[in-house]
């Protein structure tokens, strides 16, 4: 191992960034806090004020991915959609049986400049995480309960609110529900067969009514489907503890463009539709573990320098302070400093692999797991 792999491998260096992530992240959510005033004077503005504002924060994860661990990310796709990728409104589904899967998506966002502006459908829940929470909630991000019976008027309010936004943006949504386990796999199978539906090897049971609410309140809006599904060269497991580690992987990303005509407008029509899409993403699936390669051609969209100077601005902001801090307390001499001190490193230690412990697929969420769950939505 060099130099710098050993230095991105210590937890001091994992410290520090959670430090600049998480100190950065507060002070953007009070500047975004502060937005709030133009919401009645001006709606479009305050939309665009928070996409540069959210990216702030969104970026420097990516900037980890990207330049940190530098890992490689490969597109596979047709060149005549290529153009068209950060171009226009899309929704994006995403396949979810990694760690980073994420923070892949993100990256495909950022590869096309629409990291700020992208949206998803996440648990109520994250909307009271600071940081990534908080940065949603500005940004008008779709919140749900996973209770189709007390989500659906929310859901549809926050998909036809998003129709006049002024940035061109990606809704990044996972169909399955929850990251793929071999338990929920097993139960999901189960679901399957119980409704006569064709089994998936690689894939959860897609829930379809959130996916044809959402093409619902957004045709017209959004201008195709990217189907994408991802995957890792020889059989990388990737963790963010990894990325954060410095280790690069090597992700290959297969994206489909189908027009949102294609899709159909009845709801059952448009859940078979979705049936049939993941059993074509299952295939995919199938043929990239047997061949190593998805269809279509092989492109690295380049790297772009923003997420990089982002994180370094914020470096260069908030080290200094630190560094005063460290040295002026540990020149005092004071046990009880000192001793404050070290309870302040323990305590950011424990938050630190806290955080990283949600992205763990061994401690996700059970959500797909029980018996009273299995309905599939």
């Amino acid at each position: 191992m060099d130099l710098i792999g050993f230095l991105k491998s210590q937890f001091l260096c994992h410290l520090i960034i959670c430090y600049i992530f998480i100190v950065s992240g507060l002070i953007i959510n009070t500047i975004q806090l502060f937005t709030l005033v133009l919401w009645p004077i001006n709606k479009q503005l305050f939309r665009k004020i928070n996409c540069r504002l959210a990216y702030c924060i969104s970026s420097q994860l990516v900037m980890l991915l990207e330049w940190w661990s530098g890992t490689q990310c490969t597109l596979y796709t047709e060149p005549k959609d290529y153009g068209k990728y950060g171009k226009e409104n899309a929704i994006v589904i995403l396949n979810h049986n990694f760690e980073i899967d994420f923070l892949c998506g993100w990256n495909f966002c950022e590869r096309f400049g629409v990291l700020g502006s992208s949206k998803v459908l996440a648990k109520k829940e994250l909307s009271y995480v600071p940081v990534i929470g908080w940065m949603w909630y500005f940004l008008e991000i779709v919140f749900c309960s996973r209770k189709w019976e007390e989500d659906r008027e929310t859901v549809i309010r926050g998909l036809v609110n998003l129709r006049d936004y002024p940035e061109n943006f990606w809704f990044l949504i996972h169909c399955e529900g929850t990251r793929f386990t071999q338990q929920k796999h097993q139960i999901s199978m189960q679901v399957a067969e119980s409704k006569g539906l064709p089994k998936l090897k690689y894939h959860l049971l897609p829930r379809t009514k959130g996916f044809a609410v959402t093409v619902k309140c957004l045709r017209n809006v959004v201008a195709a489907v990217y189907d994408s599904t991802l995957n890792f060269k020889n059989n990388e497991n990737p963790t963010l503890l990894g990325v954060l580690s410095g280790k690069k992987y090597h992700a290959d990303l297969y994206v489909r463009r189908i027009p949102l005509e294609e899709v159909p407008e009845d709801e059952e029509e448009c859940s078979r539709w979705l049936h049939k899409l993941y059993q074509e993403k299952d295939a995919f699936q199938e043929g990239y573990y047997r061949t190593g390669t998805y269809p279509g051609t092989p492109i690295v969209p380049p790297r772009r320098p923003w997420t990089l100077l982002c994180w370094l601005f914020w470096a260069l902001l908030l080290l200094y302070p630190l560094f005063r801090l460290v040295v002026n307390m540990i020149s005092s001499g004071s046990s009880l400093t000192l001793a404050s001190f070290a309870l302040v490193i323990f305590v950011a230690s424990v938050g630190v692999r806290r955080m990283i412990g949600v992205t763990e697929i061994n401690k996700g969420s059970t959500y797909g797991n029980n018996d009273s769950k299995q309905k599939s939505k």
